[in-house]
């Protein structure tokens, strides 16, 4: 069934560390030869050896309204003739500025930058040149990418690989960064009181999406923001999963909570590889040529990844009932999975909000690392599997979201429900 995958992998590996370009790809955490992809259309991916697939990654978030979207790929096509990188300034950068500008409520000044790790980085670094401090909160499990202050406690590729610390990441970089529990509000103002004026930043996924879908329970976030107000502590929300994905103003409109630098990514490129990070006039005019924190990218605002994810976010904005179809296709897998699963007997949660969903096989609610953690990895190990022997791609660890698409048909989801219900039964 993977005979061509398996072939390419011991290529690969030959020339590539652990064959893959990023570590989750490798299916150490489930076993197996990784799938190689040939192509993708709307909501399926084809791979190495004829196989095709439901896609419940989406290319981990941005292919909201499906693989190879026509007018995304015309646009591109058509700019590809013209360059496909100048090094220097276009009017395109400017519409998009404006048009992320014109979805959100508080991003007055946005720099584009080449991907989510870029974003989260710089941000953290502005929020320390604005504020004059070194310290940064962050959430055990939540993942905002693999700069070294963000590897302490990190979610999905570390939890995946069992990873506690990491090389390369110094001691002093990591006593600047103090992690408390998700959900756990009384954490933080223990941190925030053991370290007076020492705080610049609290950096926080919205929902998280990197130990599997983690909701935010009720007053945690207008908590942050007020320990913030407070202690004069940058607030950034790390929305590069959630940007544009649960609402045209990403989680900040759908959750009603505002920050102060926000991280943007994934739809924002629409496949391509681009990042941005935005906030508050006042702090963003600290970055360079402005100010005196450097940031810098020769392909930062490169114009395929501009025209690309302009493209798709003129399409969101235009036509918001995108996300109600797409909440509604969600909520129909979600009472499909969860009707199985009550069937098959096993312990689980299933976690939701907008199009992001995951399963997790615990009886306990699962609200932070702790929890998620705690659940039937070797479980989940098999329903992957058996899901994907069935033409169902999953994320190939138990601590990622899934990603719903657009282009998904209700003949889809029920092709999935009834692959999950032969899953679970091929498991008992």
């Amino acid at each position: 069934m993977f005979h061509n995958s398996q072939l390419l992998f011991e290529r690969a590996q030959r020339f590539i560390p652990g064959g893959v370009n990023s570590p989750v790809r490798a299916f150490k955490s489930v076993g197996g030869t990784p799938v190689f992809m040939q192509r993708a259309q709307g909501a399926y991916l084809f791979d190495e050896d004829g196989n095709h697939y439901i896609d419940y990654i989406a290319s981990w978030g941005p292919m909201i309204l499906g693989h190879a979207y026509e007018p995304v790929v015309q646009a591109v096509r058509e700019h590809v003739l013209t360059a496909t990188s100048f090094g220097a300034p276009t009017a395109l950068e400017i519409e998009m500025a404006e048009l992320i500008i014109s979805m959100t409520s508080n991003v007055d000044l946005i720099r584009m930058v080449n991907s989510g790790t870029e974003a989260c980085m710089s941000a953290v670094r502005l929020a320390r040149g604005y504020t004059g401090r070194n310290k940064i909160i962050k959430f055990e499990g939540c993942y905002h990418g693999h700069a070294d202050a963000f590897l302490v406690k990190a979610g999905s590729g570390l939890a995946t690989f069992n990873i506690q610390t990491v090389p390369g990441v110094t001691p002093g970089v990591a006593a600047d960064t103090l992690t408390a529990p998700y959900n756990d509000l009384e954490a933080v103002r223990e941190l925030v009181a053991a370290h007076p004026d020492s705080i610049a930043a609290i950096i926080i996924e919205p929902v998280a999406g990197n130990m599997g879908c983690i909701l935010p329970e009720s007053g945690f976030l207008e908590g942050l923001r007020q320990i913030c107000d407070e202690a004069g502590i940058v607030f950034i929300l790390d929305e590069v999963m959630t940007g544009f994905r649960l609402a045209p103003g990403g989680a900040q409109e759908r959750l009603g909570i505002e920050a102060d630098l926000v991280t943007y990514g994934k739809v924002i490129g629409a496949g391509l590889p681009v990042g941005a990070f935005g906030g508050k006039k006042a702090i963003m005019e600290h970055i360079s040529p402005l100010g005196k924190v450097y940031q810098a990218g020769t392909l930062s605002g490169n114009p395929l990844a501009m025209i690309a994810g302009y493209t798709l976010l003129k399409t969101l904005k235009e036509d918001p009932s995108i996300y109600s179809s797409l909440e509604q296709k969600t909520l129909y897998l979600k009472k499909g999975l969860t009707e199985a699963l009550e069937h098959s007997g096993v312990p689980f949660q299933v976690n939701q909000l907008g199009s992001m969903i995951s399963v997790h096989f615990s009886k306990t609610p699962v609200v932070d690392f702790a929890t998620s953690a705690a659940s039937d990895v070797e479980l989940f190990k098999r329903f992957f599997h058996e899901l994907l022997k069935r033409g169902v791609y999953l994320p190939p660890s138990a601590f990622e979201s899934w990603f719903l698409n657009n282009a998904l048909s209700l003949e889809d989801l029920d092709k999935t429900i009834e692959a999950v219900r032969q899953s679970l039964k091929a498991i008992a």
